[in-house]
């Protein structure tokens, strides 16, 4: 029978739920009869106002809200193959993306829509779909189709369809787009059904990106009977103010999140206290900001979550019960989810011994299809049947994986192998450090240099002599960074809110060549 689609789940659980109120976005609320329902206006109207067939690809740049919600919902419904954009693509990446995907329609709030007009002749898009209010270029307005559709929903999507196309971040090149269909997510759906116990009684803040797969949890997970709260974008002091006000329990967030929140002059412990469960993933979690989390919150169910685009979105988990044993489980991205394998492979492709370092492959049935048009890069990415990662990592006599780098972003130096996170966690512990980031630059004589970048703390005064020995008291002395910049400006950062080292580097090897980017 086919299971793996979303209709048959969300649309029984809103029979069961029929009149709470499940949606939560500033002053809007709605129950789910009433989700239910503008979803079924906005299927029909895509279909017979937009003229989007069902695997046609539409584009979606806005910030996080209910809308964003309904049209991930309606592609899940298969009302088309949803596109969501990285907010913080600049406009010739998005050129690229919406050209690339042959988009005919976008849908975008205020903040975006004059981007995606002035980009509109040079793309091909046609209709241009406003969210929300605002004296900016557009063809309709999302409100407007929806109050004058009549409900209907499209015939059941099959579970090998595509659903999503969302392009990676591009921190490496050009973007690339994943495109994932209804089985791949509703795999990773159900793992996290396992891994959370969503039920009822979830209260979802949705603060991360939602064009990131790293929503998906919440998209597809938390309309289970549970509420569902939006900010438009990570704040602070607004999600303090969610958490407290709406009694939030559940929530993912990405570790610079955490580290701002908790540094930021609103937060106080006890403004958390609804707080049951924390996930935090996408980039390395330093060591010291995560025994900060654990002091402050000794009650707190942390999840670590391992993934990436292409596995729709989650691989591994660290559980609550592995967070409190603590010690070197702090360091591991957890355990693969039921049905995921991995495996640890050198350059050749040769599976290595437990322990041993080398690039993290996986297989699952919660994979993508293709990147979108480029069968050379799929070829490479599942050679040998294993999808590659570009982490490098090992696996532990107990299954439990340890990530010591992007394989890009080791840094060679004399010979030796230096995973920057490991120099990073060195330095992130010094009371000075606010942010940190090693890379590797030029050196005549090693090849590689370890390159330290630290944003101290307002008002800190450190030098690089302090970062230094700071580092050398826990790392060997080849690890030890030979240089530090300091800056008082952020670290430049990715819409998924990663660290873009490429940018960092790329003074340094302006007309050298580093082999990797």
């Amino acid at each position: 029978m086919k299971e793996l689609i979303y209709p048959r789940h969300l649309l029984e659980r809103a029979s069961w739920y029929s009149d709470k109120v499940g949606f939560i976005d500033g002053e809007y609320r709605a129950t789910y009869s009433q989700h239910v329902d503008r979803l079924a206006r906005l299927c029909a109207a895509m279909r017979d106002e937009l003229g989007i067939q069902k695997h046609d690809r539409f584009a979606l740049m806005a910030l996080n809200g209910h809308c964003f919600l309904e049209l991930y919902h309606a592609a899940f419904f298969g009302a088309g193959i949803i596109n969501p954009l990285n907010l913080r693509l600049a406009p010739k990446e998005v050129e690229y993306i919406l050209k690339d995907s042959e988009t005919k329609v976008c849908f975008v709030d205020a903040f975006f829509a004059g981007m995606v007009a002035e980009l509109k002749e040079a793309t091909g898009i046609e209709k241009i779909v406003l969210i929300g209010d605002g004296d900016v270029p557009h063809d309709v307005k999302y409100e407007d189709l929806i109050a004058s559709a009549t409900p209907r929903f499209p015939e059941e999507p099959e579970e090998e369809d595509p659903a999503v196309l969302m392009y990676t971040g591009g921190t490496t090149g050009l973007p690339k787009g994943v495109l994932v269909d209804h089985r791949a997510e509703m795999l990773n759906f159900f793992h996290a059904l396992a891994a959370f116990h969503l039920d009822e009684h979830i209260v979802y803040l949705h603060q991360t990106p939602m064009f990131h797969a790293a929503s998906m949890v919440g998209v597809l997970g938390a309309p289970m009977g549970g509420t569902s709260v939006f900010i438009p974008a990570f704040n602070p002091a607004q999600v303090l103010d969610a958490i407290e006000t709406h009694k939030v329990n559940l929530t993912v967030m990405v570790p610079i999140m955490v580290q701002l929140m908790m540094m930021a002059p609103e937060f106080k412990p006890e403004r958390l206290a609804s707080l049951e469960r924390l996930t935090y993933g996408a980039s390395p979690m330093p060591k010291a900001v995560l025994e900060q989390l654990i002091e402050t919150f000794p009650k707190l169910d942390l999840y670590q979550g391992y993934g990436m685009t292409e596995g729709s979105a989650v691989l591994t988990m660290l559980s609550p019960e592995d967070h409190r044993k603590g010690g070197k489980l702090l360091s591991s991205a957890g355990r693969a989810l039921p049905g995921v394998r991995l495996s640890i492979q050198d350059d050749d492709g040769n599976i290595l011994p437990q322990g041993e370092t080398g690039e993290v492959c996986a297989r699952g049935g919660n994979f993508m299809q293709e990147y979108w048009k480029k069968p050379e890069a799929t070829a490479e990415a599942f050679r040998g049947g294993w999808y590659h990662s570009g982490d490098a990592g090992y696996i532990d006599e107990n299954g439990y994986l340890f990530l010591v780098d992007r394989v890009k972003d080791m840094i060679v130096t004399g010979g030796e192998n230096v995973y920057s996170v490991e120099v990073e966690n060195a330095i992130a512990s010094h009371p000075a450090v606010a942010q940190v980031a090693v890379i590797g630059i030029p050196d005549d004589s090693w090849g590689e240099a370890v390159h330290a970048i630290v944003v101290p703390h307002a008002g800190a005064e450190v030098g690089a002599e302090d970062v230094i020995a700071h580092a050398r008291a826990s790392i060997a002395g080849y690890k030890v960074p030979k240089s530090v910049e300091f800056r008082s400006e952020p670290m430049p950062l990715s819409g998924a809110l990663k660290v873009l080292k490429r940018e960092l580097r790329a003074p340094y090897w302006e007309g050298k060549d580093r082999g990797v980017n």
